[in-house]
């Protein structure tokens, strides 16, 4: 399994950093590796301290199912075929802002953005993910 390197983490999270100041946003930022391991994280000056664990959540989310917290979050809901699964695996977020991070076709690892509404979290991450 590849991982995702201290410097694309941190070229992510660079990325993702200049995305919310173009937006006006603060936002706390995770990188994780292949085995969803915290590799880099961002708390921007400001950003919510509920935050901290929600952007961890959503980065290892991400990797776990190698796709987006979104699509998950649909397929979650009540009568959805994983109904109740962000009950699983210590807490999952099942709502936007994870993305997986890929090298080509390979998942390397995710990251995970939370600080603001949940299009501006997934608008960083994708900006985050571009990055690398």
């Amino acid at each position: 399994m590849s991982n995702v390197t201290l410097n694309q983490a941190q070229a992510a999270i660079a990325a993702a950093l200049a995305k919310c100041e173009e937006m006006g946003v603060k936002m706390n930022i995770a990188i994780v590796d292949g085995g969803a391991n915290l590799v880099a994280f961002a708390r921007m000056d400001g950003a919510w301290l509920g935050s901290l664990d929600i952007a961890q959540k959503k980065a290892k989310t991400a990797r776990f199912f190698n796709m987006d917290t979104g699509a998950i979050g649909g397929l979650s809901q009540p009568g959805g075929p994983l109904y109740n699964i962000e009950h699983s695996n210590s807490g999952l977020i099942t709502f936007p802002g994870g993305i997986p991070l890929k090298s080509g076709d390979q998942v390397i690892g995710g990251i995970g953005v939370s600080g603001s509404t949940v299009e501006d979290d997934h608008a960083v991450a994708a900006a985050g993910a571009e990055g690398i």
